[in-house]
């Protein structure tokens, strides 16, 4: 069994969660709560892996290993019941790099890409770097809480010219597992109107309810459309080890993209990439579920001491992930004043719903990947600002 409650100091370690508290927020003596990778141990399993390959004198040039793809068709087959075929893959330097990569091979500058806020902020940043227009299809809140999709609206500006939608699944910051209609119809309306859509997986790893389906395997058209790209980091916190891949069915994209990832040495991973991706896929299941059981009673905990002591803040429970999205409409604070409560009263550093985009504003992201303890304190924290 892992020891999920223990409680690593990662100060000193150039961690940008604790080492880059005091140039994001001012102060370097914060809880963080923000960014998103967990502060459980790197699964041993991972780390053996890596001393060993460390126990080689020589770390020079290396070629793809042989178990790399077999190890990724294996594990994608266990968990979402698809085949990948080994062409269909190719390593990629990070999810938020492909997606800018995927950009620059798909469009040109003025082109439209589509995003759906409150959405993971570079989805919007990348794009506007490299001189896109970012449009939004803003997701549709219900009254308990939940989001859909605008697929009225997105058709509208799939018909209007848009040239890519890149699209969050599962959703990061709501945590929401999108549905087989919803993401058939998303195929449905891209390939009507010759779009492409850029599909971030990094989550799927990590269901709490309902059922992921990768995107390209949704439906024919959903395959024709698509780049999926996916990763170990997040499930295995081994974010510092940049390690992603995409997985692209239809071959003239493949062709494109997969030329243009070559022409610059990208599809050529660092030598600890493949190596950790292995040994994450190959005897990582048993860890992975037992941190999906911690993390779920690190949910109810927040709900519960929330609903408890808190009530004008309401709980987005997710259904992927270890990132809750709290509702703090109900404190009837501005965005300056709420990031004044959290910040300066209660010394926790979470993302404020506002760098989401619109239907951000008046929430936070709450990363509960740490010790049960570590959360309650910090609960006990915004109660005791909230209260003063």
């Amino acid at each position: 069994m892992s020891n999920f409650d223990e409680i690593i100091d990662r100060h000193g370690t150039d961690a940008l969660k604790t080492d880059a508290l005091a140039e994001r927020y001012g102060d370097a003596n914060l809880t963080p709560l923000w960014v998103a990778d967990m502060d459980f141990a790197t699964p041993p399993f991972i780390i053996d892996a890596l001393r060993r390959r460390l126990e080689h004198p020589v770390l020079g040039y290396t070629v793809e290993p042989a178990d790399y793809r077999p190890a990724i068709i294996d594990w994608l087959r266990m968990l979402h019941g698809v085949e990948v075929r080994p062409e269909w893959l190719c390593f990629i330097p990070g999810i938020v790099k492909g997606i800018g990569l995927a950009a620059e091979c798909f469009t040109r500058p003025g082109d439209k890409i589509i995003i759906q806020p409150p959405v993971y902020h570079p989805f919007r940043l990348v794009p506007e770097a490299l001189k896109r227009r970012v449009v939004y299809n803003q997701l549709i809140e219900s009254p308990s809480g939940h989001y859909s999709m605008n697929l009225d609206e997105l058709d509208r500006l799939a018909a209007d010219g848009a040239k890519m939608l890149i699209m969050s699944s599962p959703h990061n910051p709501a945590g929401i597992v999108w549905d087989r209609p919803t993401l058939a119809k998303v195929a449905e309306i891209a390939c009507r109107h010759n779009m492409l859509v850029i599909s971030d997986e990094i989550h799927s790893e990590m269901i709490l309810e309902g059922t992921h389906t990768p995107f390209w395997a949704v439906s024919d058209e959903a395959a024709r459309c698509s780049i999926t790209f996916a990763a170990p980091t997040k499930t295995f916190n081994m974010a510092g080890v940049v390690s992603s891949y995409a997985i692209v069915p239809d071959p003239e994209l493949r062709n494109i993209f997969f030329r243009f990832l070559n022409s610059m040495e990208l599809d050529e991973p660092t030598m600890f990439a493949p190596i950790a991706t292995i040994a994450a896929y190959r005897h990582g299941n048993p860890w992975r579920l037992e941190m999906l059981e911690y993390i779920k009673g690190n949910i109810e905990a927040v709900s519960d001491y929330i609903a408890q002591n808190m009530p004008q803040i309401k709980v987005i429970k997710p259904q992927a992930s270890f990132l809750v999205w709290l509702d703090c409409r109900g404190l009837g604070l501005s965005h300056d004043r709420l990031n004044h409560l959290f910040i300066r009263r209660a010394r926790l550093a979470l993302n404020d719903g506002e760098m989401f985009g619109p239907g951000g504003e008046g929430f936070m992201r709450l990363n509960i990947g740490a010790p049960r303890s570590v959360i309650i304190a910090a609960l006990a924290q915004l109660k005791k600002a909230i209260d003063n």
